[in-house]
């Protein structure tokens, strides 16, 4: 139903209280086609996530799949359609002494969802007590570390609305990062933050876990929690205290309320797109064709963005150290191999991507040698040095034998001492095409000679072996897109960066690691990222983040295999849709209207 952009106060109490029972209704239904007959009394989108929230504290967010780009707003947004910066929470910045100073004004009259005032002082909080405290693991704080000292910014209040953001030397990206990190409420969280608990650490580790009430979750944002049932659902509904308002003075969004169904696989999410249950869907390669069929008739359209921005690979422990009970992360005759860079480019030249490609992607994606984005200023060509591994299994087995790898009479793959080589890969069940992906992979291997097991587990369990037990052999899987900012990727690269898997040292609150120590091409690159974020001249910075690639893709910490095309499939009745694989379909959700 199209509603009038005018309503009378009679018809938004009668909304108010339509949507109130509904959503009551809602946390009680299990049949996710319930959802779509509530469409003509309430203006909602029904929209669907691989796997279940890990934490709603977005600070210790480790995990792909959350609720944050729902309940917070930036203070400075990057506009996916031309990459530059927009005003946010933050209606105007001055940038000074060589980027090395900004100060950010805020909006007058923000409020965070449960009413309160949003000041200078919350952005205070937020970094000085959170994201630049040792004693809270938070990734973000990787990306503001600056130089080699790694020196973080220091933050000041000027006034209600004013805060100054300093640095000790250059730092490229300087404002993307203050613009586009979330502020926390410090009038919710900060007794949290300065209250020890039993184990010693902030209480705050500890706050707003997936079992915390939703409703006492506070953003600013366009929308809030309403309710949260593992397994099944997240429901948001609109902020009443959200900042953006239209032309006409009236609130946004115009959507009243986001229906986020769990459901954890691709092949169940085709089917609920297909049943009409879901309002959008991530093209699944399998699905491509089926649905291509069926956009006219069943009034949907699929938008192709080329190349996704996230990245696929999978990646060998080159752990080293020992847990703080003295037993090796990784079975030490395996972390031999695994640190021979001999051994991972011929497993590189042992994987037939472009038979991925047809098969397990029906076409539908592009082979993948860097970690940069392939749209990025800042992507190496292969003509300028990017090494490609193209399939040569003969060209594998050669680089074995000559790094003392040896051929039983069956064909197996041995070491020098004798041990047939064989691991495990590790991936995530969710997405089919993983499970595709990692089933050729062990054929490939197999081929010459490498036996490969597979372990399959759901999203959150995967990531919990990655990051916490860090008991892997090798897994595939991939990063979400940074866009073009290739120091978006500096918690992955830097040698203590939160997201360095295939070396991850121990983290602030984790049990320490006897004899953790990363490799000298480790640190190299750890000197080029921070190199790069310190110069200014965007000639100078290609050739440092160039160079990094050459020495990735010798190295081959990821071996890249096959990305998606950013495939998304969109209901007709969305009006104002402004697709880009940057942002994808939803970017600019503020302003979407619903046409039924």
């Amino acid at each position: 139903m199209k509603l009038s952009s005018i309503l009378s106060r009679f018809e938004h109490l009668r909304l108010s209280l339509i949507l109130a029972s509904i959503t009551a209704l809602l946390v009680s239904a299990c049949n996710p086609a319930d959802f779509k007959t509530e469409a003509a009394q309430v203006r909602q989108m029904v929209t669907a996530v691989l796997s279940e929230p890990s934490t709603f504290n977005y600070p210790l967010n480790e995990s792909a799949y959350s609720v944050f780009g729902f309940i917070y707003d930036s203070l400075i947004n990057e506009n996916p359609l031309t990459t530059k910066l927009e005003p946010g929470l933050a209606e105007s910045w001055e940038v000074s002494n060589n980027g090395q100073k900004v100060v950010i004004t805020l909006r007058k009259d923000l409020k965070w969802s449960d009413g309160e005032p949003m000041t200078a002082d919350d952005i205070i909080f937020t970094y000085n007590e959170i994201y630049l405290n040792p004693k809270i693991p938070t990734s973000t704080k990787d990306a503001l570390r600056v130089g080699e000292k790694g020196s973080l910014p220091k933050v000041t209040k000027l006034d209600a609305r004013r805060v100054e953001f300093t640095i000790e030397e250059p730092f490229a990206p300087f404002l993307r990062y203050v613009g586009g990190i979330p502020i926390m409420p410090a009038h919710a969280l900060q007794e949290a933050v300065r209250t020890k608990g039993a184990d010693g650490n902030p209480k705050f580790i500890s706050m707003w876990n997936t079992g915390t009430d939703p409703k006492k979750i506070i953003g600013n944002g366009p929308y809030v929690m309403e309710s949260y049932v593992p397994s099944q659902r997240v429901i948001f509904k609109r902020n009443p205290y959200y900042w953006r308002k239209d032309a006409q003075g009236k609130h946004q969004p115009y959507i009243e309320r986001i229906v986020l169904q769990i459901i954890e696989s691709t092949d169940n999410q085709l089917i609920s797109f297909r049943s009409g249950q879901l309002d959008d869907l991530e093209v699944p390669p399998e699905g491509f064709s089926l649905l291509k069929r069926e956009e006219k008739r069943a009034k949907f359209k699929i938008y192709n963005g080329g190349p996704d921005t996230s990245t696929t690979f999978i990646s060998f422990n080159l752990n080293k150290a020992k847990n703080s009970q003295g037993q090796p992360l990784v079975e030490p005759i395996k972390s031999s191999w695994f640190n021979k860079k001999e051994f991972r480019q011929a497993v590189a030249y042992s994987l037939n991507r472009e038979k991925m490609k047809i098969n397990a992607f029906r076409g539908l994606g592009e082979l993948q040698n860097s970690f940069v984005y392939v749209k990025s200023p800042y992507f190496l060509p292969p003509e300028k040095g990017l090494k490609v591994y193209d399939y040569n299994p003969e060209k594998a087995k050669q680089i074995l034998l000559k790094a003392g790898f040896k051929y039983d009479a069956q064909k197996q793959l041995l070491d020098a001492s004798g041990n047939r080589v064989r691991f495990t890969l590790l991936t995530n069940s969710e997405r089919k095409v993983r499970g595709d992906m990692a089933a050729q992979i062990q054929q490939d291997l197999a081929n010459i000679g490498i036996k490969v097991d597979l372990q399959i587990l759901s999203f959150n369990a995967y990531l919990e072996k990655l990051k916490v037990s860090q008991n892997w052999d090798c897994y595939l899987g991939g990063f979400a897109g940074g866009g073009i900012e290739p120091h978006s990727a500096s918690n992955i690269w830097r040698i203590n960066g939160g997201s360095h898997a295939f070396n991850q040292s121990a983290q602030p609150g984790d049990p320490p690691l006897i004899g953790w120590e990363p490799s000298e091409w480790e640190k190299e690159i750890d000197r080029l990222y921070v190199q790069g974020a310190q110069v200014i001249d965007e000639n100078k910075r290609k050739e440092i983040y160039y160079e990094y690639q050459r020495i990735a893709s010798e190295q081959l910490p990821f071996i890249h295999l096959v990305e998606r095309l950013n495939l998304q499939a969109v209901r007709d009745r969305f009006q104002g849709v402004k697709y880009t694989a940057l942002g994808g379909p939803f970017w600019n959700l503020y302003e979407l209207r619903v046409t039924d």
